[in-house]
């Protein structure tokens, strides 16, 4: 610890900053954390060479941190300038729900010979035993802080809910967000993506257009009274060119989705899952949902309601858990893995919901059949058919590069093209993902084991049906020691490692709905 009694001559200390803004408290903006650690900077003959910010972060765990991320990875990797980090206090370090998680991180910047001030602290973080019990009493503090903000605020979304009010999420097809003040005077109807801007107004839902109200009503009927199967009423539907909320076509599982959902009978339901402290997502049993009924106007009779979910429960009613399990196993063997997208999407085989329902999780319905997921395989067959389609990029380009007097010719090992037998290209295809907002994301992995001079990404289509636009990369720019950082480049580029030896970049594109189009 960097102290005024230190006998270090502190005049030429570089040192860097970390502020982090959580939204509960105003005199914790980062320019009021900024504005007190200079001061202790000054006070201490200390300059300030570097700023990591994580503003409107929550400090619960470093995912959703850039800044700290960007720190330690510093710390880590480079031989940084600063030989000390000033913070706040210990609160904006992090109330991670296991404070020995807050350790950790300050033990990496101290194994580099970098320091950990915090500025508003009335100790000295100088590792003497009194400082030690200090700063593990503080994070505990911080740790229960926020344990007990959970508890109010879970307390606070129970209320609101069963005042009949909406907490959170994407209305839906057929639905509207209707904001209205603490007196129920209305105010407007939100947006995709508009939140409401006063802490005392509430959010209704509210019938949509009518056109997506009549084709709700129409999905109940086709299902009730012509018998058609949810796949079948999506194809009906895209056929007559009705697209959903987020422009996109129908698919066995957004239909079902409208089919199985109260709030179209008008009935509030919360906490259906949860994600306390953001720890760990987790699905609750029925008799933890919090529920309003009659909460919202209804554009669904209640009556065809109970009828669907009926059907929709007798198709896995009269399976038992063998046969379900046997027609688990079928799809698993034809696509290779489980999802419960591909499960949903599948005429024959009982929901998702069924699953989770009958074995009380799709994990453990997975592990019966011997399957284990390490990632989500949601988009298993895009990404196939992008791999069968890799082949035939490459060949453009090649014939692309021909045509402009080059000539080139393909590694059979690792498909790199060498052109010119003067430089090498590496080919990678960019899958064009769709958020809940109706934007877009792109995640490119970079395998720079192969060390190509040049890398060229395909980014493909809203539809992943043809390229989009391309990116050539440029091996100097995409060095662990030369990221990019250019302010308005429209990426974030991020370094990880992998479980084996070879460095990967992982490359994130957002670009609005109408550009992928």
């Amino acid at each position: 610890m960097v102290h005024e009694n230190s006998q270090e001559d502190l005049t030429t200390v570089p040192v860097a900053q970390y502020v982090r803004m959580s939204t509960e408290h105003q005199r914790y903006s980062t320019d009021n954390q900024s504005l007190a650690i200079s001061e202790y900077a000054a006070a201490h003959k200390m300059r300030i060479v570097k700023t990591y910010t994580d503003a409107g972060k929550s400090g619960l765990n470093i995912r959703g941190r850039p800044g700290l991320q960007q720190l330690l990875q510093d710390v880590e990797n480079s031989a940084v300038e600063f030989r000390a980090i000033l913070v706040y206090d210990i609160s904006r370090w992090g109330r991670f729900p296991d404070p020995d998680e807050a350790a950790v991180y300050e033990q990496t910047c101290k194994r580099r010979g970098i320091k950990i001030i915090y500025c508003a602290e009335p100790f000295t973080n100088d590792g003497s035993l009194s400082s030690t019990v200090m700063v593990g009493l503080k994070r505990s503090m911080a740790a229960e802080y926020s344990r007990e903000l959970s508890v109010k605020v879970f307390a606070g979304h129970r209320n609101l809910v069963q005042r009949g009010y909406r907490q959170g999420g994407a209305p839906g097809f057929g639905l509207r967000r209707q904001l209205i003040d603490e007196q129920h005077n209305v105010k407007a109807v939100l947006a995709r993506g508009e939140k409401k801007s006063i802490q005392t107004d509430r959010v209704l839902l509210i019938p949509g257009p009518t056109d997506e109200v009549e084709t709700v009503q129409q999905i109940y009927r086709m299902f009730l009274d012509d018998g058609m199967p949810e796949r079948v009423i999506a194809s009906t539907l895209n056929r007559r060119g009705v697209v959903t909320d987020l422009g996109r076509l129908w698919t066995r599982g957004t239909v079902h989705q409208i089919l199985t959902n109260e709030k179209y009978v008008g009935n509030n339901v919360y906490n259906k899952t949860s994600f306390k402290l953001k720890i760990e997502h987790k699905r609750n049993a029925p008799d933890e949902w919090i529920r309003k009924d009659g909460a919202f106007p209804a554009i669904v009779q209640p009556d065809d309601f109970m009828r669907v979910r009926a059907i929709i429960a007798a198709r896995s009613r009269h399976l038992d858990e063998s046969q379900m399990l046997d027609l688990l196993k079928c799809l698993l063997e034809k696509h290779g893995a489980l999802s419960g997208l591909l499960i949903d999407e599948e005429d024959g085989v009982p929901s998702s919901s069924a699953y989770r329902t009958r074995f009380g999780s799709l994990l453990r319905a997975y592990s019966l059949v011997g399957f284990n997921p390490k990632r989500d395989f949601a988009y298993l067959e895009i990404n196939r058919e992008l791999r069968r389609r890799h082949p035939d990029l490459i060949a453009e380009i090649s014939r692309c590069i021909s045509s402009g007097r080059g000539w080139v010719r393909q590694d059979a090992e690792n498909d790199l093209l060498i052109v010119n037998d003067d430089f090498t290209v590496s080919v990678v295809i960019a899958r064009c993902k769709p958020t809940p907002a109706g934007s877009y994301r792109w995640r490119i992995r970079l395998d720079t084991s192969l060390r190509p001079d040049i890398t060229v990404v395909a980014r493909m289509n809203a539809t992943n049906s043809t390229a989009l636009d391309y990116y050539v990369l440029p091996s100097i720019d995409f060095s662990v020691d030369a990221l990019p950082t250019m302010e308005q480049n429209g990426f974030v580029l991020d370094a990880y490692r992998t479980d084996t030896l070879d460095d990967f970049y992982t490359l994130t594109a957002r670009v609005p709905l109408e550009e992928a189009a």
